[in-house]
C-alpha cells in the first residue's frame, strides 16, 4: 500500500535537469494525492524556462508509471515567475552579505582553465581601479586563494565573527585559512552548503562595492547554494580556447541562466602566446571559439588573456601578475576585463 510519504521519498530519485540534486530538495513537488488507483502529483516551478518544466513533468510521469505500473499517474505543473528584484527577496536571501552591493560569481564548467587565477587578478585589478572589492573562496574542495595571495596567517576572531584577510587592497576569506594545508576536505552537499553560508554570514565583511566568488568548477551544490542563498548580480565564465573547455563553459552559462543569474560574459584564458622577443602573437590552441560561442549564446566576450609562465609563477609566489608586472600584456588584459565588468554592473 502506497501513501504520500512513500511517493515523495520515491521522487527523490528524479533529478533536476542538469544537476545532481533531486526535485524534492528543490521544493518543486507541491502536493501528492492518492485516490484509489490514481497518483496525482502537482509540481510548482519558479522559472522562466518552460522547457525545464516540461522535462521535469515528463520525467516524473515516466518515473512513476515505471515504479507503480498498477496505478494511473497524473502530473500537473504550474510555472511561476521567479522573484528577481532585490526588493522582492525573502528574508533568508537578504540576510547574507547585506554590506555588499554587487555579488559576482567567477565560474567554469571544468577544472584546469585558470578560474582561480582569473578571479584573483580580477579582484586586484578592480582594487587598483578604486573599487572596494572582496573575494570569497567558494571552492570548498580546493581552496587555493590563500596561496595565490601569499597569506599564511590565520584570520582574527573577535569572539563573535571572523575578520577577513587583506591583500593588495582586496578583502579575502577562504576555508583554506581555517584548515591545515594538507587536510583533504571531504564533505557532502549539506556540509558544503553550510560552510559557504558561514563564510558569508559569520565573517565581518565591511561595506564593499563588489564581492567576487571563486566558484568550484562544474555545476554542483556550491553553485546552487550561492545562487539560491543570495541574489547573485551576475556570473563570469572562464574558459580556454579548446573545444572541450568550450562545451563545459556553455554548460556553465546554461546552469546560471536556469537559476536566473545574468551572465556578464565569458573570459578566454590562455588565449594566445606573445613572444617575449619579437612580440608576435601565436594562437597555440585555436582561435575565435569563445567569440563564436558568445555570439551563439547571446553573451559578451569580456576579454582574452595571453598565456604566460609569469602568471603561474605569480600565483605560486603569492604575488598576482596585476601587482607584480603592471605593464605586461596579461595585466592589460585583466584590467580591460575588470573595466568591462565594472561598466556592466555600475551602468
Amino acid at each position: 500500500m502506497i501513501d504520500n510519504t512513500i511517493v515523495m521519498n520515491a521522487l527523490k530519485e528524479v533529478k533536476y535537469p542538469g544537476f545532481s540534486r533531486d526535485i524534492v530538495s528543490f521544493g518543486i513537488v507541491h502536493s501528492i494525492q492518492i485516490n484509489d488507483d490514481q497518483i496525482e502529483v502537482n509540481l510548482v516551478l519558479k522559472s522562466q524556462d518552460t522547457s525545464v518544466g516540461d522535462k521535469i513533468k515528463d520525467a516524473v510521469q515516466t518515473f512513476l508509471e515505471s515504479k507503480y505500473p498498477e496505478n494511473k499517474v497524473k502530473v500537473g505543473l504550474e510555472m511561476q515567475q521567479p522573484q528577481q528584484t532585490k526588493s522582492a527577496q525573502n528574508s533568508e536571501t537578504v540576510k547574507y552579505l547585506p554590506s555588499v552591493k554587487y555579488k559576482i560569481a567567477v565560474a567554469s564548467g571544468k577544472g584546469g582553465v585558470g578560474k582561480s587565477t582569473v578571479a584573483v587578478n580580477l579582484a586586484v585589478a578592480l582594487a587598483k581601479m578604486g573599487v572596494k572589492v572582496g573575494l570569497l573562496d567558494a571552492d570548498i574542495y580546493g581552496p587555493s586563494i590563500p596561496l595565490m595571495f601569499g597569506i599564511k596567517d590565520k584570520p582574527y576572531y573577535d569572539g563573535e565573527k571572523i575578520h577577513p584577510m587583506d591583500a593588495y587592497g582586496v578583502k579575502i576569506m577562504s576555508l583554506g585559512f581555517l584548515v591545515d594545508n594538507d587536510d583533504a576536505v571531504i564533505w557532502r552537499g549539506p556540509l558544503v552548503s553550510r560552510a559557504l553560508q558561514q563564510l558569508m554570514n559569520d565573517v565581518k565583511w565591511p561595506a564593499l562595492e563588489i564581492m567576487l566568488f571563486d566558484m568550484p568548477p562544474g555545476t554542483g551544490d556550491a553553485q546552487l547554494t550561492l545562487s539560491q542563498s543570495i541574489a547573485l548580480d551576475g556570473a563570469v565564465i572562464v574558459s580556454t580556447p579548446q573545444d572541450v573547455a568550450l562545451l563545459d563553459a556553455v554548460k556553465g552559462v546554461k546552469m546560471f541562466r536556469k537559476v536566473n543569474v545574468p551572465i556578464l560574459g565569458i573570459v578566454e584564458n590562455m588565449s594566445y602566446f606573445v613572444c617575449p622577443h619579437c612580440g608576435q602573437r601565436t594562437d597555440i590552441f585555436s582561435y575565435g571559439g569563445v567569440a563564436k560561442e558568445c555570439e551563439k549564446h547571446d553573451t559578451k566576450l569580456l576579454g582574452e588573456i595571453p598565456i604566460d609562465a609569469e602568471i603561474r609563477a605569480g600565483g605560486d609566489a603569492g604575488r598576482p601578475i596585476v601587482e607584480s608586472n603592471p605593464d605586461s600584456p596579461q595585466t592589460k588584459a585583466f584590467l580591460e576585463i575588470a573595466e568591462n565588468i565594472r561598466n556592466t554592473i555600475f551602468k
